[in-house]
């Protein structure tokens, strides 16, 4: 079965880091773009970032620049999303998915999404 599987979320003051991590299983990792996503209560999911197979490309999220980067181990089939200065705004369920190759343009943001596997999340909570 083609699978994600998010881990590293957790509780975190403002101001800290956590390091997500996206496993990748039942398919070729290497091959695939891994974005990364969130929704928080009462909000619609986010792109927050995204890392193309050969890690040529990525895009960011306004809210990203500056404080989270993604990168992949294509060896350990796995991505990852570092995430610092956090703050109560970032609280929410933390996802990944994949497509094949490269991440979306931003006209690929309209209509149906162009992932095709997601993962169940992790939850991070930024919170004093």
């Amino acid at each position: 079965q083609e699978q994600l599987a998010e881990s590293g979320g957790g509780l975190v003051q403002p101001g800290g880091s956590l390091r997500l991590s996206c496993a990748a299983s039942g398919f070729s990792f290497q091959y695939y773009a891994i974005g990364w996503f969130r929704r928080a209560p009462g909000k619609e999911r986010e792109d927050v970032l995204c890392i193309s197979s050969k890690a040529e490309i990525t895009r960011y999220a306004e809210s990203a620049k500056g404080r989270f980067t993604i990168s992949r181990d294509n060896a350990e089939n796995t991505a990852y999303l570092q995430m610092n200065s956090l703050t109560p705004d970032d609280t929410a369920l933390y996802y990944c998915a994949r497509r094949f190759a490269s991440c979306p343009r931003p006209v690929d943001t309209v209509g149906p999404t162009p992932y095709d596997v997601w993962g169940q999340g992790t939850q991070v909570t930024v919170s004093s």
